[in-house]
């Protein structure tokens, strides 16, 4: 039994427990409230979305079995559809970010193979339909004029760019997450905006991440959304939730 399969096995056995109405974890659930309510997408963007990107490979399977690409769109839809604000942090590597004297695992990789790159902080040059660029499906929702677009987060979590702050100025204090990838920049997205005082329901079918030999992303991010998020919902309840409030 490899190292994934076993990933697997432990995961499904956690979720399992946590879903039970005797589970020791409760449920603290989340009511929106309008204006104090917004969607937050990370990384809607081709690198990890489109059969295209450089991440395919490793991350499609997920993206595919939870209709990842479709549900994200489902709740821009309804998310404009019922005046709920949208906020979009992207992941954005300039030239100078590939002087940087030490790495990590996944951002050695991810400068390696090119994620995210950019030419310039300035210049949109080469940008259309590159691997940094939205997934096309997405652009009328983002490019709307309505949208907030952060500066990028660099690493993983939104300490590096201006979220909170953004949020903070649209006197926004609940958030819907959701986005890739699931147990790295959505996860820790999550942990940082629940340290800021955040109210947070992720949307745990409209992410995904990657299966590697070390183990599954998404099956150890979906025990830790448990732990951590004040509500993990489906994309059907989520935009049950938007259209209610």
């Amino acid at each position: 039994m490899n190292t994934l399969t076993k990933t697997l096995i432990a995961a499904i056995a956690i979720g399992a427990v946590l879903s039970k109405g005797n589970a020791a974890l409760p449920d603290p659930g989340m009511q929106l409230e309008k204006g104090r309510t917004a969607l937050v997408i990370t990384d809607p963007q081709n690198d990890f979305l489109s059969p295209n990107g450089v991440t395919w490979g490793v991350v499609g399977r997920s993206v595919e079995a939870n209709n990842t690409v479709e549900n994200i769109e489902t709740l821009f839809k309804t998310a404009k559809t019922t005046g709920v604000p949208v906020f979009v942090s992207p992941h954005y590597y300039y030239p100078h970010d590939h002087n940087w004297k030490f790495e990590g695992a996944l951002e050695k990789l991810m400068h390696k193979i090119g994620m995210f790159d950019r030419k310039n902080p300035l210049s949109v040059e080469e940008f259309e339909n590159s691997g940094a660029d939205w997934l096309e499906r997405y652009k009328p929702y983002i490019n709307d004029g309505r949208t907030t677009v952060t500066s990028p987060h660099k690493v993983y979590g939104p300490e590096t760019n201006d979220l909170v702050l953004q949020l903070r100025k649209q006197g926004i204090d609940k958030v819907i997450l959701a986005g890739m990838s699931a147990n790295l920049c959505t996860e820790s997205h999550l942990r940082e905006l629940l340290e800021q005082g955040f109210e947070v329901a992720v949307v745990s079918d409209a992410t995904a991440a990657a299966q590697v030999e070390e183990g599954d992303g998404y099956a150890a991010a979906l025990v830790n959304f448990r732990y951590m998020a004040n509500a993990v919902w489906s994309t059907r309840e989520a935009t049950k939730a938007m259209r209610a409030k």
